[in-house]
């Protein structure tokens, strides 16, 4: 997006004016994301991200091999987001379930909410802004779940802030990005975007050109001298993380060498058009090119090249759609910024103001899930009764588990090591995800795997095609099944191992 001055509004949003219109539309957005994350708690990958927090805490070490499977053999592996996990389990520490769920409260609202704040300084209309903060939330609804790839957004936010600030109101801002980026680099792999969004911003700072409805505005020479030298300063700070240089690579990793997962899981997949986010994609880029084209209005450099970038990694990966909001929300406020009068303080009801924030404050409270609510929603998903029945029962050995119940067993049967969980760059790198996808979707035969992992149970979801050919396999017997999950077992052990399998390819996972 475009980083140079635009309007700036006669009373800017300020928080400690906060009864002021822009604040209630800001409380808005913190309604409208509570509301939406209230039902999303269990999200399988939640329970392994715990578990390695709490690792973590308890042990003040950073583990770098896999602990929590057999599959792999303790092979080593990237915790390239131990601290966001830190976080996490911080979470849970101070206050259970419940804690979790202010943590999912809180992020997401922040990342909206700083989008809101970014429209309305880019644009100079805190009114318009609430179409940008909008607009991150329908395209951050792709991925609204405890996971780290939420404060990869929120310092993509943050760092889209510092820049405007730095161009527009004071260079010193830009000293903000190098620590911004240490604990970047720490939390999720987005950094490597972040980087990149940087390096963008550096090159083009240097750059004054204009070519019909498309140009491109110089920085003024101490800003940008500030610019380069924060650049050089954060790229820099990613070293100053407790892993190495595997962290710094673990991006780059996930992109051009695990292509099972990256063709295996949902989010992951290309973004299917007759999906409602897609068709909005479509409509929002639309607007953008009527608002240049028949308004005769100014796409910079910066915004095409971002908007491109995004709408392009959406279309390839859906969970991308979130970039893409985060990125096409200021510049569609900035084009649009006269259709909405803007805000006058000099008309505002600080007490209509403050009644209708109090009643958004009161919905969000008590509409926050009971702890009912929420055991209720990981029963929902998660295993809970089976996992109950497997330690009831005593069973041991090795176990082959779902995908997707992979997190759950980390965290919730501990005493029990996994097969295969929603770390899905360990088990590529060793094989696993491959075997498991043959295995999985019947393109072999179910007893290879079986006998080769010495496999003496499993727990598999309610609607797993594998649950309907274990029973006719010689040996195996069904013990246990509920509406989410079903328990094998071998009734006759000791068939021969089978040799080692031959190259493994990639297969399609039944995964979320």
């Amino acid at each position: 997006m475009r980083l140079s001055p635009s309007p700036t509004p006669s009373h800017p949003f300020g928080l400690t004016k906060c009864f002021r219109f822009p604040v209630f539309l800001a409380v808005g957005l913190f309604l409208i994301t509570a509301l939406t994350v209230r039902d999303r708690f269990a999200d399988p990958d939640l329970w392994w991200h715990l578990k390695v927090g709490e690792v973590i805490w308890n042990t003040r070490s950073i583990p770098t091999v896999d602990i929590f499977s057999f599959t792999t053999h303790q092979h080593a592996w990237t915790p390239h987001e131990w601290l966001a996990q830190l976080t996490i389990y911080g979470a849970y520490h101070a206050g259970g379930y419940t804690g979790l769920m202010v943590w999912l409260y809180s992020v997401p609202s922040l990342v909206f909410v700083g989008v809101y704040l970014l429209s309305a300084l880019y644009s100079g209309n805190s009114k318009v802004a609430l179409l940008g903060g909008l607009t991150a939330w329908l395209f951050g609804t792709v991925s609204l779940s405890i996971r780290p790839l939420l404060l990869g957004h929120l310092f993509l936010v943050a760092e889209l802030l510092i820049l405007h600030m730095g161009r527009n109101r004071d260079r010193r801002w830009l000293w903000a990005l190098p620590p911004l980026f240490a604990l970047w680099v720490n939390c999720h792999g987005s950094y490597s975007f972040g980087l990149m969004v940087l390096a963008c911003y550096a090159v083009l700072s240097f750059v004054t050109w204009s070519s019909g409805s498309v140009a491109s505005t110089a920085w003024l020479p101490d800003r940008r001298r500030t610019l380069c030298a924060s650049f050089v300063l954060s790229s820099l700070a990613l070293l100053v993380n407790p892993v190495g240089w595997r962290l710094l690579l673990y991006p780059f990793d996930t992109m051009f060498q695990q292509h099972i997962g990256l063709s295996s899981v949902a989010e992951w997949l290309p973004l299917p058009m007759n999906e409602p986010r897609a068709i909005a994609m479509l409509l929002v880029a639309a607007v953008i090119i009527g608002m240049v084209l028949l308004r005769r209005s100014v796409l910079f450099v910066d915004e095409l090249a971002l908007l491109c970038a995004s709408g392009g990694l959406a279309l390839l990966h859906t969970r991308m759609l979130f970039l893409f909001g985060i990125f096409a929300a200021p510049v569609l406020c900035r084009l649009c910024s006269d259709l909405w009068e803007g805000y006058d303080a000099s008309r505002d009801s600080r007490v209509g103001n403050s009644v209708l924030m109090s009643v958004a404050l009161a919905i969000v409270i008590l509409s926050f899930p009971t702890a009912q609510n929420l055991e209720g929603q990981v029963r929902s998903k998660s295993p809970v009764a089976a996992v109950n029945y497997i330690r009831a029962a005593g069973l041991s050995g090795n176990m082959a588990n779902e995908y997707e119940f992979g997190g759950y067993l980390i965290w919730a049967l501990p005493e029990h090591k996994v097969f295969i969980d929603g770390r899905s760059d360990v088990y590529e790198w060793t094989g696993v995800l491959a075997q498991f996808a043959r295995w999985m979707t019947l393109q072999e035969d179910p007893g290879i795997l079986l006998r080769r992992h010495h496999i003496n149970y499993c727990l598999l979801s309610a609607g797993s095609s594998m649950a309907n050919v274990l029973p006719h396999l010689p040996g195996w017997r069904e013990v246990y099944s509920d509406k989410v999950a079903r328990v094998f077992t071998l009734t006759a052990p000791g068939s021969p191992r089978e040799p080692s399998p031959e190259t493994d390819s990639g297969l399609p996972l039944t995964t979320r």
